[in-house]
């Protein structure tokens, strides 16, 4: 399914910008997010930084309705019916990418409250490396999404399986720690930011593997009884 969207995509098909839409909100998604972390961690926001992001921001949402406006217009044309699966696809797909953008902007949101220093623990190292691994599968995400390759598409899933459950066990060690309520507040929001950012990127890296109705569903027994 989703090699054949991504053909027409590339294709003189009226879907073609609609493919160049998502694309481009995958980029900005993706670079709300690695300058989220960079002023979350480093605390270095100047006021164009911060505008810049919500800018994106409204970008990604901007470009979200444009495709859905595609969408409906595509399929309200007669003999456009054939292209109603690829159509769900994309609506499901363009979803996920603004939903990565808000938790981006959501990670920028915290530094109006954490401390000015993060504690320099083994539990900030540990976040570092999720977010340093969010952004490598991010990278990575957006390359198999061109790409079509399957067997890095289910690696991705494996490895973003695994660092949604290092975060759900780095939240119980926060709250164990003796923080006080600011410092804690942020860093258990910030692990669970990065959680769902990984989460959503799954959700667009299963399509590349899965049938439009079940993406976001990963059933590796499923791939691999196809082969």
């Amino acid at each position: 399914m989703f090699r054949e969207l991504l053909n027409i995509f590339r294709s003189k098909n009226p879907l073609t910008e609609m493919g160049e839409n998502f694309a481009r909100m995958l980029k900005v998604a993706h670079e709300m997010t690695l300058s989220a972390g960079s002023i979350f961690f480093e605390k270095k926001a100047l006021p164009e930084e911060r505008d810049q992001i919500r800018r994106q921001d409204i970008e990604v949402n901007q470009l979200e309705r444009a495709i859905r406006k595609q969408v409906v217009a595509h399929l309200s044309i007669p003999g456009n019916t054939a292209d109603v699966p690829y159509c769900l696809l994309l609506m499901s797909l363009v979803k996920d990418v603004e939903r990565l953008g808000d938790y981006a902007k959501n990670i920028l949101e915290l530094v109006d409250f954490c401390p000015e220093t993060l504690p320099d623990d083994e539990i900030v190292k540990e976040l570092l490396s999720i977010r340093e691994g969010i952004e490598e599968a991010f990278q990575a995400a957006s390359e198999v999404f061109t790409s079509l390759e399957p067997e890095r598409a289910l690696r991705l899933i494996r490895e973003g399986r695994e660092m949604a459950k290092e975060s759900d066990a780095l939240i119980g060690r926060i709250a164990g720690e003796q923080y006080d309520t600011a410092t804690t507040t942020a860093l258990v929001l910030a692990t669970r930011y990065y959680k769902r950012i990984g989460g959503h990127l799954l959700n667009v890296v299963s399509s590349v593997v899965m049938p439009v109705h079940k993406v976001d569903y990963f059933d590796e027994d499923e791939i691999l009884s196809q082969r």
